[in-house]
């Protein structure tokens, strides 16, 4: 098998170069390869700080993709978005050097520790895979870390540790989870995205029900989400040994007792087969971040984690970058952003956000790829109803050409009050004319509109810095 076959490459002395390697979870890698005594080189299309750093480090960095790139390479490694045409993979075909995915890599280090701890779901991997780190770091186990986003206690979206445990956000898309080697695979939810590579859902649970048999036999665990029901259906008689949580009920392995809420964040017991496990209190609001906590908290007890670090660990976080995020203020409204790009997320973030006494919600939205916003159409629909404004930025294309003529103009028509957007400069804007004291504003997206969100807390910022001026 592949996975077994890049074993041979992935150790000290050898020379391995990554196509791409800024990337979000390749310059982690090209970290943590460097870290286990390989030689290390790589390139990408453009600087910027990820190369920086790996430069930093000791890691030569080409830029542009040119042949000769992989000169004296034993293996390349290549991200999901570099594709067969590229020519430092046809250079290194020609010169009989083997190619590998990124995920593969990722699976070769994660053979090599004794636990490895892999978060997967439709929904809540950054999330909860960032508790998880912080868990673990409070309990000391000096963790190796990837998490696809970035986690403010790390400086990063990575960690390279010296223990016995890696901690991994393990995504579905193009089926990328499937090369790991996880110990306790936990899994959040399994809803219906990834449309233009998975068939339906039952082909997103197949593939859920295949992550969860790659943990062992003997001694591996599966810790799923018992309020959801196609994560239930998904590892049903899947041959493994499954630690069901829940929110809801309280006869499962894991669940919760005495929740309760004092300015929209909760406080909580955990409890492990009854017993009192932990008692938590959150500074990240919503009932989904209460399921996440619970989650990571049953993964850090089937590893051995006592309860004071899971307590520890979750009172330090403050949620992931891009996770509801505070980026300043405009004009009295307090600005946010927010990774959601899937109805359900969307549902889960603006609900949450009508809890916490804002006069208005105003909703920056950009899609994200057409075919996502083609095939869950009438859902997001549904769903940025319920900001009081929405916003539609353009959809962000990502790795899709727009074959199916869909556009956010369509979503804005089918939105009482809505306004559409052609670019982040519109959005921008739009949002400073309909700014007022007490709103929140979000931007919400996986694409760049963040970038919206920050030019208007920029222009305030100059506004009032010239207005400073002014009375000087």
């Amino acid at each position: 098998m592949m996975e077994q076959k890049i074993q041979t490459y992935i150790k000290p002395g050898e020379k391995v170069h990554l196509v791409g390697i800024g990337g979000v979870s390749m310059a982690p890698l090209a970290e943590v390869l460097k870290g286990k005594g390989l030689g290390v080189t790589g390139s990408d299309m453009r600087e910027g700080p990820a190369v920086d750093r790996l430069r930093s480090l000791g890691i030569p960095v080409a830029i542009g993709h040119r042949g000769e790139n992989v000169a004296g390479a034993g293996c390349v490694i290549r991200t999901a978005a570099v594709h067969d045409d590229n020519p430092e993979i046809a250079a290194a075909r020609a010169a009989g050097i083997p190619v590998f995915e990124r995920a593969q890599a990722w699976g070769a280090l994660m053979s090599r520790y004794q636990n490895a701890l892999c978060v997967a779901g439709t929904h809540g991997k950054t999330t909860t895979t960032s508790m998880c780190t912080h868990i673990f770091l409070a309990a000391g186990r000096d963790p190796s870390v990837m998490i696809g986003g970035f986690l403010p206690i790390l400086g990063a979206g990575h960690r390279v540790g010296h223990g016995d445990t890696i901690i991994a956000e393990s995504c579905e898309y193009c089926n990328s989870f499937l090369s790991f080697c996880p110990t306790v695979a936990v899994i959040l939810n399994v809803e219906e995205d990834h449309l233009d590579f998975f068939k339906d859902l039952a082909d997103i649970q197949r593939s859920f029900r295949a992550f969860a048999q790659l943990v062992p036999e003997d001694g591996g665990r599966v810790v799923v989400n018992g309020d959801n029901p196609h994560a239930v259906q998904a590892v049903e008689n899947c041959g493994r040994d499954v630690f069901r949580f829940s929110v809801a009920d309280p006869a499962a392995d894991g669940t919760t007792a005495n929740l309760t809420w004092e300015r929209g964040l909760p406080t909580f017991d955990v409890l492990i087969h009854g017993e009192r496990y932990a008692h938590v209190s959150l500074r990240v609001g919503g009932a989904h971040n209460v399921s996440n906590a619970l989650a990571a908290a049953c993964a850090a007890w089937v590893l051995g984690v006592p309860g004071s670090a899971v307590e520890e660990g979750l009172d330090a976080f403050t949620g992931a970058g891009r996770r509801f995020e505070k980026k300043g203020t405009f004009h009295g409204a307090d600005v946010y952003d927010d990774y959601a790009h899937h109805p359900d997320e969307l549902h889960v973030l603006l609900t949450m956000a009508r809890t916490l006494g804002y006069r208005r919600i105003i909703c920056a939205f950009q899609p994200h790829t057409y075919s996502r916003t083609a095939a869950l159409f009438d859902r997001f629909v549904e769903e940025l109803k319920l900001a009081d404004v929405a916003v539609l930025a353009e959809i962000y294309a990502a790795r899709e050409q727009n074959t199916l003529g869909v556009s956010s103009r369509d979503l804005a028509e089918r939105i009482p009050g809505s306004v559409y957007c052609a670019d982040l400069e519109e959005v921008a804007a739009r949002l400073r004319e309909l700014a007022r004291p007490g709103d929140l504003i979000l931007t919400v997206g996986a694409g760049d509109i963040f970038r919206a969100g920050e030019m208007l807390v920029e222009s305030g910022d100059r506004m009032q810095n010239a207005g400073m001026q002014n009375v000087e």
